[in-house]
């Protein structure tokens, strides 16, 4: 197995970061280098094993993700860039043809989603547009926490600067393995879009993030341009100034916020959509950690998030789990036995959120389950497979139920204040890690989403991949999206009178309207 390291095990980098997921207390006393992290995380460089009578598990925070999606670059990216390749070197116009490489060469950008879960990232060819190289991972900075607002108060205790220091160095290895499997140099890289949510994103620029935790929610980059200290949200810096091993001269830029914690990322996602092109009325649907829903037409656009939290991602759900190997992602129920399948067909490690979704439509439809998620004959738990062990809880429906809840609360509260029903809206856009994956009939019937007709609903991937990879390529785009974004309302859930009644509503496994 290989673990990410660069500090020769002095424990310095905080780049072999693991989870004990079994046998903790096989293993010596953390260090003064690990007291950063809570257990099970431990640096492998400074942990070894005092008994080797009992089991001991343990994962590296890069784990791959087996769910990517695909691009819908068939035709080829419009390109608009400052890159200009001479007979003898590669320069930078938009800075008095500055030399970025000393000879002719490809260059090369990327394009990077940092999801609170998960990390995606797209190797492009900024000459031709061709996206070389997809990858992805877990979110290192799982360490701080599962959730937004958990990271923020991680961020600012004594150990803040250390969630920068694992997104950068997490990043700097998977280009790495880019440069090493494409054989190319670090230094053809001349530039990286970074999106996410505002947190995520700050973080990423190892800028304070206190602020987004607290009432009004607004990142200081907000505040500096409500202050009119800055032009817009935008971020604009050099590779050298992050620690990213790419060329030093590099442009590391990130578009625009909405507001609070809808971020880059759904700025992308309505750039991936032409959201803001042609007529009708269209909602976006972006389902993570955290959720997002933009609605609107040429006239007018309405955006808030949903703080659904990690349960359909896998936290806080006994048998949960991201969308590695093993994990099951389909289930149904046939003669009152569960028939699954598990991605790469292997045996069950647990279930990800796409197998959870399956999993409550089908208790509810065969009524192993009611309405408001209690079991057949009062059971705290219902088993899925008794050779592997694998079970849902009461307890674990309770948090599925408050996560989709949030997530359908969202939906009809900016539907309602828009003042349209759903019949009103022409397109549906389900994006996010696993959207291309969860049945919408059964998603729509636990009242998951709300209950779209269902040929407007398109499931579109990672739109915030998507958008960052069309606006890495073309400055035209930045543009447009400069100017959009400040027209884009800002709806505060919680403000609103009947907020509490849509989310109790929402926590009942039923389909749900508006």
């Amino acid at each position: 197995m290989r673990v990410p390291t660069s500090c020769g095990r002095f424990g310095d980098c905080h780049e072999c970061i693991v989870e004990i997921t079994e046998g903790y207390d096989n293993l010596s006393e953390p260090t003064t280098e690990e007291s950063f992290l809570k257990k099970p995380f431990r640096l492998a460089c400074q942990t070894k094993t005092v008994n080797t009578n009992d089991n001991l598990l343990f994962t590296p925070r890069k784990r791959d993700r087996t769910i990517l999606t695909s691009s819908s670059n068939e035709n080829g990216y419009e390109i608009d860039n400052n890159y200009k390749i001479t007979s003898s070197s590669v320069v930078l116009t938009d800075e008095g043809e500055k030399i970025l490489l000393s000879k002719p060469s490809k260059i090369y950008g990327l394009a990077i989603d940092i999801g609170t879960t998960t990390v995606a990232i797209n190797l492009v060819n900024l000459e031709t547009s061709d996206i070389l190289s997809t990858s992805s991972f877990e979110n290192p900075q799982v360490f701080g926490g599962s959730d937004v607002m958990n990271r923020i108060s991680y961020d600012t205790t004594k150990f803040r600067g250390e969630l920068h220091k694992a997104i950068i160095s997490s990043i700097n290895f998977e280009i790495g393995e880019l440069v090493k499997k494409l054989k190319i140099r670090r230094r053809q890289i001349l530039e990286i879009l970074i999106v996410g949510n505002s947190t995520m994103r700050d973080l990423f620029f190892n800028l304070d993030v206190e602020t987004i935790g607290v009432k009004p929610y607004k990142s200081v980059t907000e505040f500096d341009f409500l202050d009119n200290k800055v032009k817009s949200t935008e971020l604009c810096t050099k590779a050298i100034n992050l620690g990213l091993r790419i060329n030093p001269e590099a442009k590391i830029y990130s578009p625009p916020l909405i507001a609070s914690h809808i971020g880059s990322d759904v700025s992308a996602g309505l750039i991936a959509t032409d959201f803001f092109d042609g007529n009708g009325t269209k909602i976006l649907i972006d389902i993570g950690t955290n959720t997002e829903v933009v609605l609107g037409n040429s006239e007018n656009v309405l955006a808030a998030s949903c703080p659904a939290g990690p349960a359909f991602e896998g936290g806080e759900i006994s048998y949960g789990m991201p969308g590695y190997s093993g994990a099951i992602e389909k289930v149904n129920c046939v003669d009152n036995k569960y028939i699954y399948e598990t991605i790469g067909h292997t045996e069950p490690k647990g279930i990800c959120g796409s197998g959870l979704i399956d999993l409550l439509s089908e208790m509810v439809d065969n009524k192993f389950m009611n309405n408001l998620g209690k079991f057949i004959d009062n059971q705290d738990s219902l088993k899925l497979d008794y050779k592997y062990d694998v079970e849902i809880t009461r307890r674990d429906v309770s948090n599925l139920a408050q996560a989709k809840a949030a997530n359908v609360c969202g939906q009809a509260l900016v539907i309602k204040d828009f003042g349209i029903t759903i019949d009103d809206i022409d397109e549906v856009f389900l994006a996010g890690g696993f959207a291309n994956y969860i049945d919408v009939e059964r998603a729509k019937n636990i009242g998951f989403i709300l209950n779209f007709p269902s040929k407007k609903i398109k499931k579109i991937g990672n739109s915030a991949l998507e958008g960052a990879t069309k606006l890495l390529l073309s400055n035209q785009l930045r543009s447009k999206l400069l100017k959009y974004v400040n027209t884009v309302n800002h709806l505060e859930l919680e403000t609103k009178t009947d907020f509490f009644d849509f989310l109790v509503e929402g926590c009942q496994f039923k389909k749900i309207s508006v």
